[in-house]
Protein backbone atom coordinates (compact mmCIF):
# COMPACT_ATOMS: atom_id res chain seq x y z
CA UNK A 1 0.00 0.00 0.00
CA UNK A 2 1.15 3.51 -0.80
CA UNK A 3 0.89 5.92 2.11
CA UNK A 4 0.15 9.59 1.60
CA UNK A 5 2.56 12.20 2.91
CA UNK A 6 2.69 13.25 6.54
CA UNK A 7 1.57 16.75 5.49
CA UNK A 8 -1.55 15.36 3.83
CA UNK A 9 -2.30 13.01 6.74
CA UNK A 10 -2.04 15.97 9.09
CA UNK A 11 -4.83 17.72 7.18
CA UNK A 12 -7.25 14.79 7.21
CA UNK A 13 -10.28 15.23 9.43
CA UNK A 14 -10.71 12.74 12.27
CA UNK A 15 -13.28 10.74 10.26
CA UNK A 16 -11.08 10.77 7.16
CA UNK A 17 -8.05 9.69 9.19
CA UNK A 18 -9.95 6.83 10.82
CA UNK A 19 -11.14 5.63 7.42
CA UNK A 20 -7.64 6.06 5.96
CA UNK A 21 -6.08 3.95 8.72
CA UNK A 22 -8.73 1.25 8.32
CA UNK A 23 -8.25 1.12 4.55
CA UNK A 24 -4.47 0.91 4.93
CA UNK A 25 -4.88 -1.98 7.36
CA UNK A 26 -7.25 -3.81 5.01
CA UNK A 27 -4.99 -3.18 2.02
CA UNK A 28 -1.92 -4.37 3.89
CA UNK A 29 -3.74 -7.55 4.87
CA UNK A 30 -4.86 -8.13 1.29
CA UNK A 31 -1.30 -7.70 0.05
CA UNK A 32 -0.04 -10.15 2.68
CA UNK A 33 -2.41 -12.82 1.38
CA UNK A 34 -1.40 -12.05 -2.22
CA UNK A 35 -4.76 -10.50 -3.19
CA UNK A 36 -3.20 -7.62 -5.09
CA UNK A 37 -6.29 -7.29 -7.28
CA UNK A 38 -8.38 -6.33 -4.24
CA UNK A 39 -5.58 -4.29 -2.69
CA UNK A 40 -5.53 -2.20 -5.86
CA UNK A 41 -9.22 -1.37 -5.36
CA UNK A 42 -8.55 -0.38 -1.75
CA UNK A 43 -5.64 1.82 -2.89
CA UNK A 44 -7.97 3.59 -5.32
CA UNK A 45 -10.37 4.31 -2.43
CA UNK A 46 -7.48 5.73 -0.40
CA UNK A 47 -6.47 7.93 -3.31
CA UNK A 48 -10.02 9.34 -3.50
CA UNK A 49 -10.21 9.78 0.27
CA UNK A 50 -7.13 12.00 0.46
CA UNK A 51 -8.14 14.40 -2.35
CA UNK A 52 -9.80 16.92 0.02
CA UNK A 53 -6.73 16.97 2.27
CA UNK A 54 -4.49 17.55 -0.76
CA UNK A 55 -6.68 20.52 -1.71
CA UNK A 56 -6.38 21.86 1.85
CA UNK A 57 -2.59 21.58 1.58
CA UNK A 58 -2.63 23.46 -1.74
CA UNK A 59 -4.79 26.19 -0.16
CA UNK A 60 -2.33 26.54 2.70
CA UNK A 61 0.50 26.89 0.18
CA UNK A 62 -1.38 29.55 -1.77
CA UNK A 63 -2.12 31.48 1.43
CA UNK A 64 1.56 31.29 2.39
CA UNK A 65 2.55 32.53 -1.07
CA UNK A 66 0.13 35.47 -0.79
CA UNK A 67 1.47 36.36 2.66
CA UNK A 68 5.04 36.22 1.34
CA UNK A 69 4.12 38.40 -1.62
CA UNK A 70 2.46 40.96 0.67
CA UNK A 71 5.48 40.95 2.97
CA UNK A 72 7.90 41.48 0.09
CA UNK A 73 5.75 44.29 -1.31
CA UNK A 74 5.74 45.94 2.10
CA UNK A 75 9.51 45.56 2.38
CA UNK A 76 10.00 47.05 -1.08
CA UNK A 77 7.74 49.98 -0.23
CA UNK A 78 9.65 50.62 3.00
CA UNK A 79 12.96 50.38 1.13
CA UNK A 80 11.75 52.90 -1.48
CA UNK A 81 10.65 55.27 1.28
CA UNK A 82 14.05 54.96 2.94
CA UNK A 83 15.76 55.70 -0.38
CA UNK A 84 13.63 58.80 -0.96
CA UNK A 85 14.34 60.00 2.59
CA UNK A 86 18.08 59.56 1.96
CA UNK A 87 17.85 61.66 -1.23
CA UNK A 88 16.50 64.65 0.67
Amino acid sequence: MRHCSVQVRGLLTRDELDRYNALIEVGTFLESVKRHDLAYTVQQEIDLLIVPAIERLKDKGRARDRATEEFLAQQKKMSEQDDSDDDE
